[in-house]
């Protein structure tokens, strides 16, 4: 059954969400790591590393030695992850050519530690390019909102999980206080897509943002559907007066 998030689409109703997400990524590309420092002031930056600290913390056999970033866009966590596990080769996937050719070109010009340890593909999040237990741990960083099935998508990012693994979803979620809450729908649903237009020339992919963050869903309702996917121990810890989430969850 097909729920809110997936019926929240960039452009238009009739196309299938995966094509017009891969393309509004493409539009955005040139603007998106400029938008993400903006809108955040660079506390994306913290979120990130709590994130992988925390998912770090559940591996109980050290570091890991495969990591798949899904939805890597322009490989901001591709990269911080070789830098936290050097000896892990990582795999970042995207279904945007456009980001991808950004995280390349930043690839290009790093060591060749970098270069060894890191690729990165094209791909669907739906149904991707791996046989099953590939992975001792996935990253999702602000893209599960943008899967066309979100269920199946977890259940595919479990199929290609070693048993023991460990998922960490990083994703914007809206404030449950109500004072907090009506300040982050007047910033975000006003000054972001109007910001986002200027800046990205995309005159949807900024509204597209808030509408997709309110759909998703977000806490306990989230880790209830990474444990219908499979996943254990499914967790949440909201950071930022709650206009970002960590979810974590084991194979």
């Amino acid at each position: 059954m097909m729920g809110r998030a997936e019926e929240v689409k960039p452009y238009n109703d009739e196309e299938a969400k995966g094509k017009q997400v891969g393309e509004m990524f493409d539009a955005i590309a040139p603007s998106y790591d400029f938008m993400n420092t903006m809108m955040t002031g660079g506390l994306h930056v913290y979120w990130r590393n709590r994130a992988l600290r925390m998912a770090a913390a559940k591996l109980h056999h050290g570091g890991p030695k495969t990591v798949l970033d899904v939805a890597c866009g322009t490989g901001d966590v591709s990269f911080r992850l070789h830098e936290l596990f050097p000896e892990a080769h990582i795999t970042g996937l995207d279904l945007s050519p456009g980001m991808l050719s950004i995280a390349e070109k930043k690839l290009s010009e790093m060591d060749e530690a970098a270069r060894n340890h890191i690729t990165f593909i094209e791909g669907d999040s739906l149904k991707m390019p791996f046989t099953d237990d590939t992975f001792d741990m996935i990253t999702v960083a602000y893209g599960v909102r943008n899967f066309e099935r979100l269920e199946d998508g977890y259940r595919e990012m479990r199929r290609v999980l070693k048993p023991g693994g460990v998922l960490c979803v990083i994703e914007l979620s809206e404030p449950s206080l109500g004072p907090v809450r009506g300040l982050y729908r007047l910033y975000s649903r006003n000054l972001i897509p109007l910001i986002g237009r200027i800046v990205s020339k995309d005159t949807r992919a900024y509204s597209y943002l808030p509408e997709s963050i309110a759909a998703c869903p977000q806490r306990g309702e989230m880790t209830s559907m990474m444990e219908r996917a499979g996943f254990k121990e499914a967790t949440y810890k909201s950071l930022t007066m709650g206009v970002i989430t960590i979810y974590i969850g084991k194979s």
